[in-house]
């Protein structure tokens, strides 16, 4: 007797049949079935198994049906796997979704899909145009590669190309990517006119170039004015093992960034961990006349990078943008600069204009450099620091600041030369463990109650375990409150 789906349910297994009716005793065969077949509300679930297609979702939720389901058979793990594919010209994914909306996407294992030719770029997931209400939660991406010097690929993709419509209400939770190769590309990117959008507690690693990227003015979007990632959050991730050191489309340059906002804007960056990249975190932008706008760094603990914990304002003096008015407030920068090529904890590159640089801890390692700036004096106008507690084994007269080019080896010096950090202190924060390492705070630590008495944590801001923001006289230094 045939055991019928029941209304808005459906299945799909490697044993079925794309004649069947897509019951439970009588599933699909292909997931592209389901993505030809689904109406707004309808969930399909996929058994366990091996499927070697490209899945172009040619369907849509709706407000009033709810969301097109693709989602794993409850405790089974389904594979999308590309290795038999060949992908053709352009971009292509294991996943591909334009101009769709309300569909969500979980816990799918999407893997193996490669090129080496320059015009095809293969994908694990791939949104693109005016897609809007999209969920990528819970799947493990792996193995996307593109392995010579001029190619690109992706992990999961969202390019907001239309004109007049953004990508919009965007969730990508939960997902593992890694063991990527991405040549000139990005691990998990949002480019071009996407907006309002939530990339949380994603586990980003083990990939040969940027983990996480907010793109703008690259001419994704042919209007300048919407061609720019903005108005979105970054939280709760863990991102380690982000190098471009073996890909060869930087012919051993080291300099792939955990976190970046590249011309992003109004993106708050929060409560994630970024450890053995190249770069922890950059805001700044590569395209000249353009800035990373009204971003926000905060809650966050960086540690053990090769270059600095975070970069700020354009790489070059005359071809890139900078940042503007980003504010970077209550992080812990432990031990970067491993490379010890004078990064220092924070780098100030060219065009950090009004930024705010306050109440972060900044712990440096061998090197003793602690906040780098060798660049002229225009490039800070209008920024400030201040409240910020610095230190180095090495002791105080050992460790090193450089700003605008002149370097000072005490806080004194610093205070006097940079006009900045009036209230700053050098002083062991007293951190849990600096071999593991864990940057929280012991409770004696000298960075309780000491950041600007006169911040007040706006509404949702927490800490690095997401717990109060503030709990004593005064927030506390850096990403951790007692």
């Amino acid at each position: 007797m045939c055991v019928l789906a029941r209304a808005g349910e459906f299945y799909v297994s490697t044993q079925g049949n794309d004649g069947n009716p897509g019951s439970v005793d009588r599933p699909w065969r292909s997931m592209q079935k389901a993505a030809n077949t689904l109406a707004p509300g309808d969930t399909v679930f996929v058994r366990a198994g091996v499927y070697h297609e490209s899945v172009q979702v040619n369907v849509s939720g709706s407000v009033a049906g709810g969301y097109v389901t693709f989602a794993n058979f409850p405790n089974e793990k389904p594979v999308v796997d590309g290795s038999t594919l060949t992908p053709p010209t352009d971009a292509s994914a294991l996943f591909f979704l334009n101009d769709r909306g309300f569909v969500a996407i979980t816990g799918f294992e999407i893997c193996n899909y490669r090129a080496t030719n320059g015009e095809k770029v293969p994908c694990g997931i791939f949104v693109t145009g005016a897609s809007h209400d999209i969920q990528i939660i819970s799947n493990d991406v792996h193995d996307i590669e593109y392995d010579t010097a001029t190619g690109n690929a992706f992990g999961i993709a969202f390019y907001g190309t239309s004109r007049t419509l953004p990508i919009r209400n965007v969730v990508v939770d939960g997902n593992d990517v890694h063991d990527l190769k991405t040549g000139n590309s990005e691990s998990l990117t949002l480019n071009g006119n996407v907006k309002t959008f939530q990339v949380t507690n994603n586990r980003v690693h083990d990939n040969n170039n940027i983990g996480i990227d907010f793109i703008g003015f690259e001419g994704t979007c042919p209007d300048p004015l919407q061609d720019q990632a903005r108005d979105g959050v970054c939280q709760g991730n863990v991102i380690w093992n982000i190098s471009s050191a073996t890909n060869p489309a930087y012919a051993g340059d080291t300099s792939a960034t955990g976190i970046y906002c590249d011309g992003a804007a109004r993106v708050v960056i929060e409560r994630n961990m970024i450890s053995f990249c190249d770069y922890g975190a950059e805001l700044a932008s590569e395209h000249r006349g353009r800035t990373a706008r009204d971003c926000l760094f905060r809650d966050n603990f960086v540690f053990w990078c090769r270059h600095p914990g975070l970069s700020l304002g354009g790489y070059d003096s005359s071809s890139t943008g900078g940042a503007l008015r980003c504010v970077v407030t209550n992080n812990t920068f432990f031990q970067n600069n491993t490379s010890e090529e004078g990064d220092g904890e924070i780098l100030f590159q060219y065009r950090v204009l009004k930024c705010s640089v306050k109440n972060n801890i900044l712990f440096a390692g061998e090197s003793g450099l602690l906040i780098a700036n060798w660049t002229g004096a225009r490039n800070t106008t209008g920024t400030v620091l201040d409240y910020n507690l610095y230190f180095s084994p090495l002791g105080e007269n050992s460790s090193a600041w450089v700003w605008k080019n002149r370097e000072g080896n005490s806080l004194a010096s610093w205070k006097t030369a940079s006009r900045q950090d009036a209230h700053a202190l050098f002083v062991d924060p007293k951190l849990l463990n600096t071999n593991a390492p864990d940057l929280h705070l012991q409770a004696g630590s000298p960075a309780r109650d000491a950041a600007d008495p006169g911040f007040v944590p706006p509404p949702g801001e927490t800490d690095i375990d997401g717990e109060a923001r503030r709990r004593g006289a005064a927030t506390d230094i850096g990403a951790d409150e007692l």
